[in-house]
């Protein structure tokens, strides 16, 4: 049956035409008026119906119905994480920087970090290790962007982190965790083959694919090539996370998911930056730095839809990415990495932005 054609109409008049033919149904009567109601709380029930059917199954279900569909095959979710780094406090000697103080980003919308352990200002400076007060990439900021001191030591201590935080992930996303149930559904892992060695690293929050290369280096070895969700090498704190899940000894006895006698290895795919160089005829009124921008973004998302499925950067796709940019009316002189030809990634490797220049 269509629950989409179970309007409330078509099923008042079927229970109309279901009462007995002495009572009077016309609009107005108490017949009418007395099914009515019934007949909208029937449409809403088809609706409902119409909506558990499209949960029970995992391509038409979301949130916590899909958590429920992927559990069935030993999945759940992988959870938000919080990035890590150091903070460095300047400011008079034997003050004291008590575990649970708080800096930030500033800004309209600062990102908050906390101190893991108490620590004395001595030489002038210290430095302390420090995570991120919310779980998520956000946390994931660069070196000498949080300045703003929270508490009472304003005034007395300034901060700064001399180093970028890392090992932030977001929570999974719908998309990737019905990716893997399906990928689980029809790539059945057993006893160590290269499937499950795949689906293991797919566990690990921020690694959004995977490549396997079994007896990579000799017979018993795995080595394991990660990408993260922005189809780049991820951070080193996520690669030791598969690592350790993994195989955290590394010497064949078995103590992590791999089976005893294999020897993995994990690491972030090899990294290819892709420079580009064009001269472009400019629509009036548009700029070089307004063109940069948009190449830059359309670049990055061509070059995403290439990480492990397209060994070839085609330049003829990076000229259309330009031409399709609304202020550029032609180009000329397009290279990239030097020259007007594709470019071949390496197997385990990945292409990824690197310098954008725009002349006009």
């Amino acid at each position: 049956m269509a629950y989409e054609e179970q309007t409330s109409a078509e099923i008042l008049t079927r229970m109309l035409a279901a009462s007995p033919p002495e009572v009077d149904k016309r609009q107005g009567s108490i017949t009418n008026d007395l099914l009515s109601p019934a007949a909208i709380e029937f449409m809403r029930a088809y609706t409902e119906i119409d909506n558990v059917i499209a949960f029970g199954f995992a391509e038409t279900t979301y949130g916590p119905f899909l958590d429920m569909r992927a559990r069935e095959y030993g999945l759940t979710r992988k959870a938000a994480v919080k990035s890590t780094g150091s903070l460095t406090f300047t400011g008079p000697d034997d003050t004291l920087i008590v575990a649970g103080t708080i800096a930030s980003t500033g800004g309209d919308s600062p990102v908050y970090f906390v101190t893991n352990v108490d620590a004395t200002i001595t030489g002038g400076s210290v430095t302390v290790t420090t995570t991120a007060q919310d779980a998520g990439a956000r946390g994931n900021v660069g070196s000498g962007t949080i300045l703003t001191l929270m508490g009472d030591l304003v005034g007395i201590v300034t901060v700064t982190n001399a180093t970028a935080f890392e090992g932030g992930v977001d929570a999974e996303s719908d998309e990737s965790l019905l990716a893997r149930y399906l990928e689980r559904a029809r790539k059945p892992a057993t006893s160590g083959n290269a499937n499950q060695y795949r689906q293991w690293a797919l566990e690990i929050p921020g690694v959004s694919d995977a490549k396997v290369y079994p007896i990579w280096n000799g017979p018993g070895t795995v080595k394991v090539v990660l990408l993260d969700d922005d189809k780049t090498a991820p951070d080193q704190t996520i690669i030791d996370a598969a690592q350790t899940y993994i195989d955290p000894t590394q010497d064949g006895r078995g103590m992590g998911a791999a089976p005893i006698g294999a020897i993995a290895t994990v690491a972030g795919a090899t990294q290819l930056p892709v420079n580009i160089a064009v001269k472009v005829t400019l629509a009036p009124g548009a700029t070089t730095a307004q063109v940069k921008a948009l190449i830059e973004a359309g670049v990055a998302a061509y070059l995403k839809t290439l990480a492990f499925a397209d060994p070839l950067v085609r330049v003829t796709r990076i000229a259309n990415v330009i031409l399709d940019i609304p202020p550029v009316i032609d180009y000329e002189a397009l290279t990239i990495n030097g020259a007007f030809s594709n470019i071949a990634i390496a197997d385990g490797g990945v292409a990824v932005l690197g310098t954008v220049t725009v002349t006009s």
